[in-house]
């Protein structure tokens, strides 16, 4: 299974000691070389950084089509470079799943065909194969400690698909 990730899911996971959720439920993890960036060389302390860096299930790979990288952030401006090589990636790998939270990104990853999937979802997959018991706690530890933003709506329905309403 060839599992793709843009930065927000690391960060996040990282930011309330849960980012082994990730392997447990996929085993590796495949980045493109702008999340590593975004992550490691930037002048703050960034959750995940020494993960990414460290972890052999996570895998930094270049994107070979730079090309499609600079259409998509053209033709969608507010497309940072992460997620553009993310989705990029995700298409050259023919990968299983691409995780993104960027609702932007996820729509032109929808228009490329890929299949999608943010924390949330993550979350509830995690639930769903026992690897945790609940999900309710970890997006409230998400939102106090991660300034993760969820609607309310969005909130509702994941917790009443987790079977926690």
């Amino acid at each position: 299974m060839i599992i793709v990730s843009d930065t927000s899911p690391i960060t996040n996971l990282a930011a309330i000691g849960q980012l082994d959720l990730l392997r447990q439920l996929y085993s590796n993890v495949t980045i493109p070389q702008a999340v590593y960036h975004e992550m490691v060389d930037v002048d703050r302390i960034v959750p995940g950084a020494v993960e990414v860096q460290q972890l052999s299930w996570i895998q930094t790979v270049r994107v070979v089509n730079s090309r499609q990288v600079a259409e998509i952030q053209q033709q969608h401006n507010n497309i940072d470079l992460g997620e553009a090589e993310a989705i990029t990636l995700s298409i050259e790998l023919k990968a299983d799943l691409l995780l993104m939270d960027e609702r932007r990104g996820r729509t032109v990853a929808l228009d490329y065909g890929l299949n999608v999937t943010g924390l949330l979802g993550v979350l509830l997959q995690a639930k769903k194969q026992g690897v945790i018991p609940a999900i309710k706690p970890l997006i409230a530890q998400l939102i106090a400690t991660a300034d993760f933003r969820v609607s309310q709506q969005l909130y509702a329905i994941v917790l009443q698909s987790a079977d926690e309403d």
